[in-house]
Formats: C-alpha cells, sequence, structure tokens
C-alpha cells in the first residue's frame, strides 16, 4: 500500500434525463493503480449504478476514454500516481459529445463526422482484381502510414477546443483519416476527400492550436494531417495538385 490508504474520487453523475452532477467516493489506493482501477471498484463496491465504457484494458480499443481532472485520457493506461490533485481525482465522460449516462459518450457524432469527411476508401480495383502494388517508401504511402494507427478513441475529438466552439467542426480524427486515404495511393478519388474537408466545417475550420497532437495517446500528429489537407485544397482551387 502507497502512504496514503484511500482516495478521494469525484465522478461526474448523470445524462438526458438528469444534470449532470458531481459525486465523491472513498476509493482504497493501491500501487500501480489505474484510473480504470478506480472507476471499476466503485461500480463494483460502491455504486453498481455506474455507468462507464471499457473493453481491452490495455490501451488497444480506447473505449475506457474518458476526461481525467480535465484532461482526456485513456483510463486503462492512466496510473493514478500521475494525476493525483493532492489526494483527489475527478472523472467525467468526453467532452464534446452527448452523454449516453454518467461516464459513457455517445459516439455517434464523432463517427457521422467521418463519414462525413469523406473518410471510407474509394478502391481502385474490384475484388475480382489482382492486388495493387505499393511503394512502402515512396513519400505519399510515409503520409498515410503516419496516421493509421488512430484507434478512433475520440481524445482528440475532446481536446480539441475548436470542436468545442463549432459543432459543425469534422474534428481532428476524420480529417486525419480523410489525409491517410487522400495519400493512399489505392484510394480513387482524392477530388471528393478535398470537397468535403473544405466544405463547412472542414479543414479550414481549424484554429491550430494542437491540442489534438499534444493528448493523442498514440502519438499521432492529426494537427500536422490539417495542415497537410490545407494545402491541398489550397493547391486544387489554384489549379495545381499536390
Amino acid at each position: 500500500m502507497p502512504e496514503r490508504d484511500h482516495l478521494t474520487v469525484t465522478v461526474q453523475r448523470g445524462g438526458p434525463d438528469a444534470p449532470m452532477r458531481p459525486q465523491t467516493f472513498e476509493v482504497p489506493a493501491y500501487d500501480n493503480q489505474t484510473v480504470l482501477d478506480v472507476v471499476s471498484w466503485i461500480q463494483q463496491n460502491a455504486d453498481p449504478t455506474l455507468t462507464y465504457r471499457f473493453a481491452c484494458r490495455v490501451g488497444m480499443c480506447g473505449s475506457c476514454a474518458m476526461m481525467v481532472n480535465g484532461v482526456p485520457r485513456w483510463t486503462c493506461r492512466t496510473h493514478v500516481s500521475k494525476v493525483l490533485d493532492g489526494n483527489a481525482i475527478e472523472v467525467g465522460p468526453l467532452r464534446n459529445l452527448p452523454v449516453i449516462k454518467d461516464l459513457a459518450a455517445d459516439m455517434d457524432p464523432f463517427f457521422d463526422k467521418w463519414v462525413a469527411a469523406e473518410g471510407r476508401h474509394h478502391p481502385t480495383r474490384s475484388r475480382d482484381e489482382e492486388i495493387a502494388p505499393i511503394d512502402p517508401i515512396a513519400a505519399e504511402r510515409q503520409e498515410a502510414n503516419a496516421g493509421i494507427e488512430c484507434i478512433n478513441c475520440s481524445v482528440c475529438y475532446s481536446a480539441c477546443d475548436t470542436v468545442a466552439g463549432n459543432p459543425d467542426y469534422l474534428g481532428p480524427a476524420a480529417l486525419q483519416r480523410a489525409w491517410t486515404l487522400y495519400n493512399d495511393a489505392k484510394d480513387a478519388d482524392r477530388d471528393a476527400i478535398l470537397d468535403a474537408v473544405s466544405a463547412k466545417g472542414g479543414c479550414h475550420s481549424c484554429h491550430s492550436m494542437g491540442s489534438c497532437t499534444a493528448y493523442c495517446p498514440n502519438e499521432l500528429d492529426p494537427l500536422s494531417a490539417i495542415a497537410g489537407l490545407k494545402r491541398a485544397t489550397a493547391k486544387r482551387f489554384f489549379g495545381g495538385r499536390k
């Protein structure tokens, strides 16, 4: 046991049918304890009605993302000792998304914006044709590879102040996905991607504050991807190509 025996944990409770309100719990403290461990202890030992979401517990699925002391984090990979404020922590649902209940946020708007950003593959060949060869060291392939480890956790979306102030903004994850596909030699419709990301709420709405890159748990760089889309849309506007 560490020197402290208990932690003071404030959890944001509520949802569409009840205003959000803080509820405080005293939780036993242990060495190497994660924030997800703390939330699970509350649900298992103090209040079984607490609602939250998790799956893999090892930083691969992103479903346990929550706000921890005002910062979006994967709670399974966030050790309590790293985020304690005195002897207390506050946990809430992800920012910029509707709340289903307590700590579970509704991810539908996040994924709807992936669709709006043309974040889907436009194939160059059918399944009956041979797979097209790809040069793994090509510059465009390197740009595409830079964003493919996104696991859709929405941490960057919740960290983004532009999303908070502009509900039409597609957000960093959707735009990073669009940039990945734009640079994929197997994607057949670059113009559709640029049309989507240059429309209302697209890449030019980004204020380049960089919270998306700063808080990405996978150390991706959505800010640079958005900058790439801005360059590509500007070049097309002036009659050029990437």
